[in-house]
């Protein structure tokens, strides 16, 4: 338990130095304990902001149909219904295809890079003469 606040302004310096390593811990104790409370309150905190973006993507789930229905009956207007349903379905099919060849591509990328642990390797095989020193 800490002590309370004095005035130490007549204390001599041994009586300093033999406070120092008291007050070292307490300082230390009170700096773990506020990290404790940093990370619980943020962690609570991220937490609860977690939950409000899962809500906002259940409503997102529920308007994509929504969206596509309207696009539906917007082209019903002009086409019959299911010439409409058709079109739409064939748009987010073109929609799927360009996106995931956009990913494939950017896997293709990520998969074709040396990795740090790749990189060690390579290092110590060249370090110990073992390694192929064209480049």
């Amino acid at each position: 338990m800490p002590r309370p606040f004095r005035d130490r302004a007549d204390d001599s310096l041994l009586t300093l130095l033999g406070d120092l390593p008291e007050l070292i811990t307490n300082l230390v104790k009170a700096e773990i304990d506020a990290a404790k409370a940093w990370v619980s309150k943020t962690s609570k905190d991220a937490g609860v902001g977690s939950v409000w973006f899962l809500v906002a993507l259940f409503f997102l789930f529920w308007a994509v149909p929504v969206i596509l229905v309207f696009a539906i009956a917007g082209l019903s207007s002009w086409w019959p219904v299911w010439l409409s349903a058709l079109a739409v379905f064939g748009i987010l099919i073109l929609a799927m295809l360009f996106f995931g060849l956009l990913g494939f591509l950017r896997f293709r990328k990520v998969l074709s890079r040396e990795n740090p642990a790749q990189a060690v390797a390579t290092d110590i095989k060249l370090a110990k003469g073992s390694g192929n020193d064209e480049f």
